[in-house]
């Protein structure tokens, strides 16, 4: 892994909120660009890595709306902020409905620009880490094996796609259960994307993302000098989402005073915004989301059975990637497809005893990793197929990482201390030989990582003919990342061939 500061593009016609923004959140830890209109924010993502996008909606020559949709085609999974003078409604849900994560006044506030940047980085790092997203179908892959966006020919797969044929166009409660990593939003956008609400905005919140003390604003809208920061009024997430589809992710981390307001809404349809006295009416069709066991929950007090009850009027449980491997090689196909287009590479499949190998994986990040391992073989292919040396380890081997190691450093390497003191020599080895063997571990780990560092970085030039900018967006960090890891490493940059 090589760490870095998250990258955020700025892109606004207005030279002074360009530079307030940026001198904003550079000292909140962030690597920021500028840019002065949509044109130019748009060739800068072509040839960057950016995290996020914050964007003003009215630019001349290029606005925002058509940033957004570059920003989309590009990264689905990169979020876009946009900033706008006209904060209405109709232009939120236009913009929120197209993609965009979220919405932000002018005058910008400092704390509200804060709050929306680090909600959305968090977003993005937990999606990552989370459910598959809605992908382009493979050409090769038979058109029986797809239906609804999702993919798979299994037995489980069927019964899935039994449940959305007489679920999706109903306005029905809908709770997915499942591992992370399953595809919990794939299957709530295929629920609202079959239903008469498909032209109406689907609106989803990541409920683990939001800090406690914001997720009833964040739900319900708030209004003018209801706390310190409301410098305007702002509707929340059910009122955005009215006509459509609302879902929530990770329902199981609503904290429970707050599970009591979710309650009345299911009920009434009806909330007022924080600081608010006039009632709010909605028609929002609801799709929640856990990979916890809330039965579990309820039993520990820590989720309400009366709501639980209301969500799960249609419950829906994904398999694990483990319990569907007949589907293994239809999603590697997918994904091989996917990563050639990203890419720009040629590779025509995989090796059956690759794919073999694929099969035989427990997947413990379900089908997430299988899309990560895909891309990176992908990736560094050097043949026409995947083979089984492009795979990882822990695939080839077939054993997950933490039952590869089989040991816990900390616990063969326990550190004395505490009523013992440093100077305690009771049940240790001799003087100076743990601390040998500890800076001995150090050196070969980090000569380890230079050297899988190295490896990365040589195969990715490789790759794109010694194209540092290419290289980089390869790698997912920033140039000046790589060519800093570059001057680390010794390794001098070329002119491409």
């Amino acid at each position: 892994m090589l760490p870095e500061k998250k990258q955020i593009l700025v892109v606004d016609d207005e030279a002074n909120l360009r530079r307030v923004l940026a001198a904003q959140l550079s000292r909140d830890g962030y690597e920021v660009h500028t840019a002065e209109d949509g044109e130019e924010g748009i060739a800068f993502l072509k040839e960057h890595h950016i995290d996020l996008v914050l964007t003003d909606l009215r630019m001349p020559k290029v606005d925002g709306m058509d940033l957004l949709r570059a920003s989309l085609r590009d990264d689905p999974s990169r979020p876009v902020v946009m900033i706008t003078a006209y904060g209405t409604v109709d232009n939120a849900v236009e913009a929120l409905k197209t993609g965009a994560f979220d919405y932000i006044t002018k005058p910008a506030d400092q704390a509200e620009v804060r709050m929306v940047v680090k909600k959305a980085l968090r977003t993005r790092d937990l999606e990552r880490a989370d459910a598959t997203r809605d992908l382009p179908q493979a050409p090769h892959i038979r058109s029986e094996s797809t239906r609804f966006g999702i993919i798979g020919e299994s037995q489980a797969i069927q019964d899935l796609y039994s449940i959305l044929e007489r679920v999706a166009d109903t306005p029905t409660t809908v709770l997915i259960a499942g591992e992370s990593g399953t595809g919990k939003e794939l299957v709530a956008r295929a629920l609202h994307d079959n239903s008469s609400r498909r032209e109406r905005p689907f609106i989803k919140v990541n409920c683990a993302a939001i800090p406690k003390d914001l997720m009833e604003s964040e739900l319900f809208g708030y209004e003018r000098g209801a706390f310190t920061g409301a410098v305007g009024s702002k509707p929340g997430r059910f009122e955005l989402a009215s006509g459509g589809t609302l879902f929530l992710d990770e329902i199981g981390e609503i904290p429970n005073e707050m599970q009591v307001k979710l309650l009345r809404v299911l009920q009434e349809s009806e909330f007022e915004r924080v600081g608010g006295i006039k009632t709010i009416r909605v028609d929002v069709r609801l799709v929640a989301a856990t990979n916890r066991d809330l039965k579990r929950e309820i039993a520990a007090g820590t989720f309400r059975e009366d709501l639980f009850y209301r969500l799960n009027v249609v419950p829906i449980t994904l398999p694990a990637l483990r319990e569907r491997k007949s589907d293994v090689p239809h999603l590697a196909a997918h994904f091989v497809a996917k990563f050639n287009a990203r890419l720009k590479k040629n590779v025509e499949g995989v090796e059956p005893d690759a794919l073999e190998r694929l099969t035989s994986y427990e997947w413990p990040g379900n089908i997430r990793e299988l899309e990560n391992v895909i891309e990176r073989a992908v990736l560094f292919a050097d043949g026409q197929r995947i083979r089984v040396e492009d795979l990882p380890e822990d695939v080839r081997l077939g054993r997950s990482q933490t039952a590869a190691t089989g040991v816990s450093l900390t616990a063969a390497h326990p550190v004395h201390e505490g009523n013992n003191g440093p100077d305690s020599s009771a049940g240790q080895a001799p003087a100076g030989a743990e601390r040998r063997g500890t800076e001995g571990l150090k050196e070969q780990v980090k000569a380890a990582m230079s050297k899988l560092e190295r490896d990365l970085i040589e195969r990715a030039l490789k790759q794109t003919n010694g194209n540092v900018t290419h290289a980089a967006r390869l790698l997912k960090i920033s140039r000046k990342g790589l060519q800093l890891k570059m001057k680390e490493l010794n390794l001098r940059e070329r002119d491409p061939d």
